[in-house]
């Protein structure tokens, strides 16, 4: 097997922004990038892949989206193996707030200088994530959206109606936060979990300053009303979120959340999956080796 290896999903990203796999070979070795590409389709599919090339190559190379990224990276973290992001995402926050080229060719022009980087890795309940973690109404509304799609709505609107679904039902939960020495309970529609610290105001909201800060950031909305979900949603796209009063935030190195039912939806980079209760965040301190920018 070649000592790099990249895994391709080729249904990430917006379809006019797709390429090939026969095009990305071709762009690989015009920069010098000798690997072998495997296209695979959804994290579960990826993730086998990794698990089974194991220690049998080098650099593992995730080439799609943010899910893409963390499939692939759960199984490099930990190991000699290096983890090399190739963007092909609608997002791709990871690439992103590490520096890596955005478009293509340049994400493999920084492949190929393999300039490495330790990184910082969350983990709830035994599963790994690169970016965020978040329970209450995004997993929610994800779930409710997959739902929409299957009958045959398209993502928008499947979208539209989700949200509409979980603002009509109570959109809050009671949890305890056990961070920092201290237990709090809230009632709140959503607890956030970040992989370092996630910009709340202006132009940067939403990015994060460094990957290897050495703490988690855990962002627990105040109870408010429908109106006020829907206010923080707007104060969010005007570039403000985390106004007086509105979150409360811990920075630690791991937290216990715990909630009054025994399974709950959890969303871990995008991906919905069901955990036991209470849910265990901690962080491994550069447990990620990875290919900057």
């Amino acid at each position: 097997m070649s000592e790099t290896v990249v895994l391709f999903n080729p249904k990430s990203g917006p379809v006019y922004r797709r390429v090939s796999e026969d095009d990305l070979q071709r762009r690989l070795l015009a920069h010098g990038v000798t690997a072998q590409v495997i296209a695979l389709r959804g994290r579960r599919q990826i993730q086998r892949m990794a698990e089974a090339i194991g220690k049998d190559c080098r650099v593992l190379v995730a080439a799609g989206g943010d899910g893409t990224v963390s499939a692939v990276a759960s199984v490099v973290a930990g190991t000699e193996m290096t983890l090399g992001v190739l963007p092909l995402g609608t997002l791709n926050h990871f690439a992103r707030d590490l520096g890596i080229p955005l478009e293509l060719d340049g994400a493999i022009e920084a492949l190929a200088r393999g300039k490495c980087a330790c990184v910082d890795i969350g983990e709830v309940n035994g599963r790994k994530f690169v970016n965020n973690s978040s329970i209450g109404m995004y997993p929610r509304i994800v779930g409710l959206r997959e739902r929409e799609q299957r009958f045959g709505h398209n993502k928008w609107t499947a979208l539209a109606m989700a949200v509409l679904t979980v603002l009509r039902r109570s959109p809050f939960w009671t949890v305890r936060v056990h961070a920092q020495g201290e237990v709090v309970q809230q009632r709140t529609p959503f607890v956030f979990i970040g992989n370092n610290e996630y910009e709340l105001h202006g132009l940067n909201i939403g990015r994060r300053g460094t990957m290897n800060g050495g703490r988690l950031f855990l962002y627990v909305a105040a109870h408010t009303s429908r109106f006020g979900l829907l206010r923080m949603a707007m104060s969010a796209l005007l570039g403000s979120l985390g106004g007086k009063g509105s979150l409360q935030m811990f920075s630690v190195p791991e937290a216990w959340i715990e909630t009054r039912r025994k399974r709950v939806r959890v969303s871990t980079d995008g991906e919905i999956s069901w955990m036991t209760s209470p849910l265990h965040y901690r962080l491994s301190p550069l447990g990620l080796k990875v290919i900057g920018g």
